[in-house]
């Protein structure tokens, strides 16, 4: 097929197929781990009210891409904000752009996965209760996922916004809402924390021996303290998430101690590494987001559409 195929967002999130999304999303993190990526890191320009961030990247056999990405608060909505944009998919052989897609679905989705792989492999066995910290589109992915891979955990939502928090929950058949996010991370064998915090909403003191965190929020600030990060064994999809400032790398990762070791998950999901190792000990996987995630889940949407007849065909 000629052409460009382009997809609005309706069509789009109806191409993320999410268990192709997760598969595809683990052989990505893998590939980073071994060191088959290429991918500059994440650059951005900032606005008075936000940034726009570039991320191109290259996975072998998936394919090449590059997001366009949007970070900006909601004046109306104090401390929420919205990730905005679009991802292009390119022929990794001979450089024809292929299609344009959605980039605030696909990020949710890509997001997701990575979370819910990290508690797979990191998460105590035998792990029952998940908490999501969040009730914005990034926390309603996360349900969703869990909903689908998932539906008979017991799944808690903790957010500021009690009708955010009750619209989330019911993407999910075994979710309640917490009545306060104390409550909500106690007891937790994971925790989810999707939020838009520019300051810890998720404390050490409160996370029970064991406790698994995948923390994929904090764009803007950290949301998880320094006592949790001090005490946990730590993870991340890629080495600049310790090592470059923001916006590419954590906020919560910046001021590690000198040879402080943060783990990438796709050498545990690899089993090249043995991730948690058995014990009471927390473990978190700090996410920064990275493009290879986005070619991962641009290239199911890409093969979905195509199989299933979704968007339209333009000539760029």
């Amino acid at each position: 097929m000629n052409g460009v195929l382009v997809l609005d967002r309706a069509q789009t999130r109806a191409a993320l197929d999410t268990r192709r999304v997760v598969d595809a999303v683990a052989a990505a993190l893998v590939a980073l781990s071994r060191g088959g990526v290429s991918a500059p890191p994440r650059i951005a320009a900032r606005a008075p009210s936000g940034l726009l961030g570039a991320m191109p990247g290259h996975v072998p056999g998936l394919g090449l891409a590059a997001k366009l990405v949007s970070v900006f608060g909601d004046p109306a909505r104090p401390g929420r904000g919205a990730h905005r944009g679009v991802v292009a998919l390119f022929d990794e052989h001979d450089g024809r752009p292929l299609a344009l897609m959605d980039a605030e679905s696909l990020t949710a989705v890509r997001t997701a996965a990575a979370a819910t792989l990290g508690a797979r492999v990191l998460a105590r066995p035998g792990a029952l209760r998940h908490t999501v910290v969040g009730t914005g589109a990034q926390a309603r992915a996360q349900i969703g996922l869990l909903a689908e891979l998932h539906p008979a955990a017991e799944v808690v939502v903790a957010g500021r916004d009690p009708g955010g928090a009750r619209e989330a929950a019911a993407r999910h058949p075994g979710a309640r809402v917490a009545a306060d996010l104390e409550e909500a991370v106690r007891g937790a064998d994971v925790v989810f924390c999707c939020t838009g915090a520019t300051s810890p909403v998720v404390h050490r003191s409160w996370l029970a021996p064991g406790t698994h965190v995948s923390s994929v929020g904090g764009s803007h600030g950290p949301e998880i303290d320094a006592d949790t990060v001090r005490d946990a064994v730590l993870f991340a999809e890629w080495p600049g998430a310790a090592g470059s400032p923001p916006p590419a790398g954590a906020h919560e990762l910046q001021s590690l101690s000198p040879g402080r070791e943060v783990v990438l998950l796709g050498s545990v999901l690899a089993g090249d590494h043995p991730g948690r190792g058995g014990g009471d000990g927390l473990t978190l996987f700090k996410s920064t987001g990275h493009a290879a995630l986005d070619v991962a889940a641009a290239h199911v949407v890409h093969a979905v559409a195509r199989a299933e007849g979704l968007g339209t065909t333009v000539d760029l």
